[in-house]
């Protein structure tokens, strides 16, 4: 159902500013690679929600598995076989190399977004 909430489109538009600083600024091999993808999955997630109302189990689950998807396609090297490799915003999106470690991030994002959703939900029904 379509509903548009101004809270999640300020929260998506926040963590995209993350995001691009840790792109920009972090070279490192924890926060950019993992923290990064913990963040990102939160980042669709409230992009979803910011214009529809979707029970939060299954937007977790729907992003936790289009995010898996996309890893498995990084496995099989998609950005190549769609002629894309010379795109750096594609790369960037898309991602280039498989790791298990990013679908545990991805896990971890999910069960945070669920986890602070029913933080909400209790302080609302209080």
């Amino acid at each position: 159902m379509l509903k548009f909430d101004k809270k999640y489109l300020y929260l998506t538009l926040l963590l995209f500013v993350i995001e691009v600083c840790i792109a920009v600024f972090f070279n490192d091999s924890f926060i950019r690679p993992f923290v990064g993808d913990v963040l990102v999955v939160i980042l669709i997630y409230c992009f979803v929600k910011s214009f529809w109302q979707i029970k939060p189990g299954i937007l977790a689950l729907s992003v936790f598995v289009f995010a898996c998807v996309i890893e498995i396609l990084q496995y099989f090297n998609f950005v190549k076989v769609l002629g894309l490799e010379n795109y750096k915003v594609a790369v960037v999106v898309l991602g280039s190399s498989f790791d298990w470690k990013d679908i545990i991030a991805y896990a971890i994002g999910s069960a945070t977004v669920l986890w602070l959703e029913s933080i909400i939900n209790k302080r609302l029904k209080s």
